[in-house]
Parts: structure tokens; sequence; C-alpha cells
């Protein structure tokens, strides 16, 4: 979840509110990569998840990366919430899932270290504390009662509110971890390009990262339960968003979006006012029931971009946001799929000449069946095992175009980075695939077994 902004001055004309999405505009030479990744943290003798407080838990967690390895804290009321390094931040996701948003960089060989890097400070951590940590698109045996709730006041709005619409919003905050990748756009018309594009090859990375076969201790009938969960939510702030297709679509287009989604909170002064249900147009006429006579400021707006969900997300950068959490090579994965896409035109020209003849039907039936089949999905004519190996030669072409070297040159591009997700097109099976096959043969149905085998 991200951290609250602060500051940006009241806002006085609506212009204001597609000017600060124009401004995230950068040449392509200034163009830069940000992952973030999510994962489960658990007391590694019970099994159990971690509370906030106590000798083995998120505390314990934050204040040994703090004092081992030279983070900054970030506080709420008091509490330690996050830590802050060098354009990075670790935070918290509601169950305590424990994120990692990393500092725009400008190659995917830099992202891979630095996951790399977060992973082994977290793993020295956690060893002195007796902790361990999971990556997974869901938890797998916990139930909903046995997760904590971290001190945010954002999270407790979050909960009431989740409470009344949709019906998984609560697992969705409390037991699914992802990874996204976060990337830059040129102008509105690169803009528009790579939304399309990011919205209709979601279900891609979807079946390629599906790994949340489990839930409640037991097979859930889904290769994604987080991706069900994001299907069966809140239909305000998620999904497909046929309207990025039609004619005409812009910055001015994604702020009636927005506009248009009801808010959660407004943060002032340190603390979280209940704003649930109100409108953000109200808000720009002065007139929001939680703040009567106030205007918003443009920090309010990005607070309140954050609160929308759906399967890409526009702010100042594009968010990718269909897959689920998982091991270390998926995690770097990730942004060689999307950038290999998305930073040659070339590619991303051709990603969009393999998408631009579906209807919206046929956009939603993949999503849906990619959270259900992995790569056996299909829908409306289109084999996602076909569109998953046609999608990961595009994005190799444009990687071997971006031609950016690592290792002090001896790696000429960043190619290998997508070798996992090849692995999977080249079998057929996803995490989830090798995960049910454990279950139902070596582990003989003790899932237990998935913390020893898959942490970190």
């Amino acid at each position: 979840m991200s951290i609250p902004q602060q500051g940006g001055g009241p806002i006085e004309h609506r212009d204001q509110l597609a000017a600060y999405i124009a401004s995230g505009e950068k040449p392509k030479d200034a163009w830069r990569i940000g992952v973030e990744h999510e994962k489960f943290g658990y007391d590694d003798a019970r099994k159990m998840p971690l509370p906030y407080e106590g000798p083995v838990s998120i505390t314990a967690m934050l204040e040994g990366l703090r004092d081992r390895f030279n983070w900054t804290p970030v506080l709420e009321a008091g509490k330690l919430i996050g830590l802050e390094r060098d354009g990075a931040n670790v935070s918290l996701e509601p169950g305590g899932q424990l994120e990692l948003s990393g500092a725009p960089l400008e190659t995917i060989h830099q992202t891979c270290d630095e996951v790399n890097g977060h992973l082994a400070e977290v793993e020295a951590v956690a060893a002195d504390i007796g902790a361990g940590f999971i990556g997974l698109g869901a938890a797998p045996i916990w139930g909903q009662d046995d997760m904590p709730m971290m001190p945010k006041g954002r999270y407790r709005l979050m909960t009431d509110y989740m409470g009344r619409v949709g019906t998984l919003g609560t697992q969705m905050m409390y037991r699914t971890c992802t990874v996204q990748v976060n990337l830059d756009f040129a102008s509105e018309a690169d803009m528009v390009r790579k939304m399309r594009v990011a919205l209709a090859l979601q279900p891609v990375a979807t079946a390629l990262f599906a790994n949340s076969p489990f839930l409640d201790g037991k097979p859930n009938g889904m290769k994604s339960w987080r991706a069900h969960i994001w299907q069966n939510l809140d239909a305000a702030r998620t999904g497909m968003l046929p309207f990025v297709f039609e004619e005409g679509f812009g910055y001015e287009a994604w702020v009636d979006y927005v506009l248009d989604v009801p808010m959660y909170f407004v943060y002032r002064d340190g603390k979280y006012i209940d704003a649930l249900g109100q409108s953000f147009r109200d808000f720009l006429k002065g007139r929001l029931p939680a703040l009567p006579g106030e205007v918003p400021t443009l920090s309010d707006w990005a607070d309140h971009m954050t609160t929308v969900f759906p399967e890409a997300r526009v702010k100042k950068y594009i968010e990718m946001r269909g897959a689920d959490g998982g091991p270390w090579r998926r995690l770097c994965a990730l942004p060689a799929l999307w950038v290999g896409l998305t930073y040659d035109q070339g590619a991303l020209d051709a990603a969009w000449d393999v998408v631009k003849g579906w209807d919206a039907e046929t956009r939603e039936a993949l999503r849906r069946s990619a959270g259900r089949d992995g790569l056996q999905a299909q829908a409306g004519g289109v084999k996602m095992h076909d569109l998953a190996r046609e999608v990961l030669t595009i994005a190799e072409g444009g990687l071997k175009a971006r031609a950016r070297s690592g290792n002090d040159g001896l790696v000429p591009d960043e190619t290998h980075f997508l070798n996992a997700l090849k692995e999977s097109v080249d079998s057929g099976k996803v995490p989830a695939d090798e995960l049910l096959e454990k279950y139902r043969g070596a582990w003989s149905g003790d899932l237990t077994r998935i913390y020893d085998e898959y942490s970190y």
C-alpha cells in the first residue's frame, strides 16, 4: 500500500488533476524501472503469521533492518510502520506482509540486484529472530482470523469498507501478496498505448505468475486465488477498464474515472480522517462531509489515486498489477516481461498488434480464465499458452533492442531474466501447477511442507 503524500498546495482548478499525471512524463533516456514485491513473514517455530509486536514480530524485523542495514524509520502515531533508504522504502501490507518498493533504476540488472540485496537483508534479520519469509500469491494455510492487523489508520478504514463491498476484500488485504513493476511514459499518447497493452496483456502475467492454488490448507480450485479475489472486489475501483480502449482516452478520461471512485480517507496531521464512500468531486467544491469547507490539496489527489485498483493503474507512472508474489527468479522476471514489451517502440507496437482486435468481453474472459486455469486458459478463440509464447518472443526482442548490458559488460542484455517464464511456456506449467503436483505427490497432502521448500 502507498505511503501517504503531503503538501502540494490547494487544488484551484480541475485541470491541475490531469496536469499532475502529465508531470510524470519523461524523455525515453530518463525512463526508469521500479519493482515492488510483497512476502509473508511467519514465526519459524509455530509456522504462524508474524504479529506486529513481540520478540518474533514485524516490529523486530523492522528494527533489525533499521539497526543492521541503516534504514531510516517511518512512524505513524508513534508506531514503526516502515523504512526508507536511497529512494527505496519498506512498508507493511494490512496483514503484516513485508513490501519492498524499490528505487527507480535504469536496468533490470540493477533492479534484480536490489531485490537480491533486500532479500539477503531480510533473511539475515529473520534468522536472528526466528522468523521465515515465503513468496506466494496467497497465504496457503492461515485463516482470516489468524492474520494480524498492522497499526495503520488507512487499513482500519479500508477493512471496514471492504466488508460492505464485494465479497473478498478483506482476504485481499490480509492474505495476498503481489509483485508489480512501475514504468514511465513519454507523453499522453505513449501513456495511452502502454495502458492499453498493459491492461489487455495483464492476464498473461496473471497466468505466468499464478502462484496461489491453496487457501485454508487445501486446493482452492484456482491457479491464482489472488486473481479470483480481485475479480470479486469492489467493482467501482477494479477491473479491466473498457473505457481505456475507447476513442479519446487520455489524462482527462483517467481523471474522470478516478473522480467517480468513492473515497476512503483524507490524511491530515498524521491521521486518517474517515471519508468512506464520499465524493472527491464534492471535495473539489469544498463540500466534503468529512472536511466541510476545505478543498483538497494535490497530495489529497495523489492519495486518492492510490485507492483505485484496476489491473493496470496510472499515476505519474504506470503500474502493472496482475501478478502473484513468488520466488526470487519471478521477482526479476516481471520487470523483464513488461520492460521488454513497453520500453522499445517496436515491441510496444507489436504487442498492440496482438491485442488491438480484442473486444472488452474477450479481455475480461481472458482475465477470469487466467486466474482459474493458468496457461491452459482460453477465451474468445485465444489460447493462453500460445499467447504467452508470442508475448515472450516480443518481450525478448524488446530487451535485445534495449541492449542494456550488465556485469560490467559481460552480459549483453536483459533477456536472461525471462528464462523462468520461458521455462513455464516450454513445460506448460506455472508455479501453481508445480505446487499442486507436490501437494498431491511428494507431500502426500501435507501442505506444511511448503514452508521448508519455498521460503526465501
